[in-house]
């Protein structure tokens, strides 16, 4: 069988936000000896934040309706940092043990505790119900998705590359290692890791990151000195109409969504599902309108972290990228929770299952399951780039496995629909009114920091102040980081 380099030459990668393999995929396959889903059994202990009692467990469940207030569970948003994510796997305590798996207990227990009642122990006013952070979505509520994963392939052994926030997954996929950094904040720029890029750069490859309203790729300092392989989401769209794919693409979605205009279609809680399902449809029908080129493309939609939504799979060990820890002593050597994970390419057979490690996870490995860095491997063996990042993804599984057919004799269907979901006019300008969750105010910090159009970025981030205070607002952040944007790219 030929390998990744002889049959793909254009690598597309859309990564969304905190949503668990369970969340949104966990009900893919119900009736599947092979995948590993929600058996609808599945639950969490609760004790009652106030007193500690131990109340009734809380099971998995799904509103099956299209209304919005289904579409947008967990709502309020859970905790997603370093220390709530240990909770989550390891129950109330939050201490990992390194002679046993997660037992994936606190899931509730760490939501429940998301409120600060303003009267110590008054939880009654609490918005934080124990019930949404164990629900799920069936195959009807993401449809695109669901469609593109039984159409190829989808992987139930797919995990954020470590038990962290945003920002430090999203590292993962771009550099091989969080270099020390559990959470978005306290920001610590420069962020100055080598990456992918600069890899496919000194190999004379194309590489380009398509966004919407603000690149995280923008805070690796490498990156900041190529502004021109940054452009926005429509660019991606007649790229491929013209055929005109670089080697690599990297999609990021709306994380804020544009004044009174659009939600953000992240599908980071409680953002609307429906709205990121419409982005994946949207890729997925662009690349395979232009036939020629699907048949040499690989696309791969996955999430950055679990954001706090439940997933029964306990992480397994993982091996560190390298020397660097957190001021806890965590070596990376935990991965984080499953994440929703498909794999589509004409190259692929239907209805794939794409594990690497064996059944009964977490094991000791090797070998390793899939994480954020089976991408950066991919990406060196398809194209040539060279020996490893880091030692995470030197062992990473790559996505030859995924590429079974000998001739790219599946392409999949024509297209795929998401549900037709359109905000009303009062539920956008309650987005703009919103507080901004953790990941939009980091971006904040960044847009302001950015250097302006024809200032050495290295030079820049020699004297850099502390970020910048962010607003209360997403409607706020919104206009300051459309500014910043603007002096970066110099188009103001």
């Amino acid at each position: 069988m030929a390998g990744l380099g002889s049959k793909i030459k254009h690598v597309v990668v859309l990564m969304l936000e905190n949503r668990s393999f369970d969340n949104v995929l966990g009900r893919l396959y119900p009736n599947r000896a092979d995948f590993n889903g929600l058996s609808g059994t599945e639950s969490n202990p609760c004790h009652d934040p106030a007193t500690g009692r131990l109340l009734a467990p809380v099971p998995v469940w799904n509103d099956p309706t299209l209304a919005p207030d289904a579409m947008t569970v967990p709502s309020p948003d859970p905790g997603e940092r370093f220390d709530d994510i240990n909770r989550q796997l390891f129950g109330l305590s939050g201490q990992p043990s390194a002679a046993t798996p997660p037992p994936m207990t606190g899931f509730v227990d760490n939501y429940l505790r998301q409120y600060k009642p303003p009267t110590p122990g008054d939880y009654a006013a609490s918005p934080y119900l124990a019930r949404a952070a164990m629900h799920h979505y069936l195959p009807q509520q993401v449809p695109a998705l669901s469609s593109l994963a039984r159409a190829f392939a989808v992987s139930d052994q797919w995990h954020a590359s470590a038990p962290n926030q945003t920002w430090p997954n999203r590292f993962f996929v771009h550099t091989g290692t969080a270099r020390g950094y559990v959470n978005n904040s306290p920001a610590h720029f420069p962020y100055e890791m080598p990456t992918v890029f600069d890899r496919l750069q000194a190999k004379g490859l194309d590489w380009a990151i398509f966004f919407h309203d603000v690149p995280q790729a923008l805070t690796l300092l490498r990156l900041q000195s190529h502004p021109d392989h940054f452009h926005r989401f429509d660019e991606f769209l007649r790229a491929t109409e013209a055929g005109l794919l670089p080697a690599y693409s990297f999609i990021e979605p709306h994380y804020l969504g544009e004044l009174g205009i659009l939600l953000p279609n992240d599908q980071h809680p409680p953002h609307n599902v429906a709205l990121g399902d419409q982005l994946i449809a949207r890729v997925y029908n662009a690349l395979r309108k232009n036939e020629a080129a699907w048949r040499q493309t690989l696309l791969i939609v996955t999430y950055d972290e679990h954001g706090g939504c439940y997933d029964h799979a306990p992480p397994p060990r993982a091996v560190s990228p390298d020397d660097y820890r957190d001021p806890s002593g965590f070596a990376f050597d935990r991965y984080g929770v499953r994440v929703p994970a498909v794999i589509a390419s004409p190259y692929v057979e239907a209805e794939s299952m794409l594990r690497a490690a064996p059944d009964g996870l977490p094991h000791q490995g090797p070998p390793y399951p899939f994480d954020h860095t089976s991408i950066i491997k991919t990406l060196r063996l398809c194209f040539d780039l060279g020996p490893k990042l880091t030692n995470r993804d030197d062992v990473a599984p790559d996505l030859d496995r995924a590429l079974t057919l000998d001739q790219p004799t599946n392409l999949g269907p024509e297209t795929i629909a998401a549900l037709p979901y359109v905000p009303t006019a009062p539920i956008l300008q309650d987005a703009l009114t919103r507080p901004l969750n953790d990941m939009q105010a980091a971006l904040h910090g960044l847009a302001g920091l950015l250097p302006a159009a024809g200032q050495d970025p290295v030079k820049h981030a020699t004297t850099l102040p502390p970020p910048p205070d962010a607003p209360n607002t997403a409607g706020e952040a919104l206009a300051e980081i459309k500014n910043g944007l603007a002096r970066f790219f110099g188009t103001d």
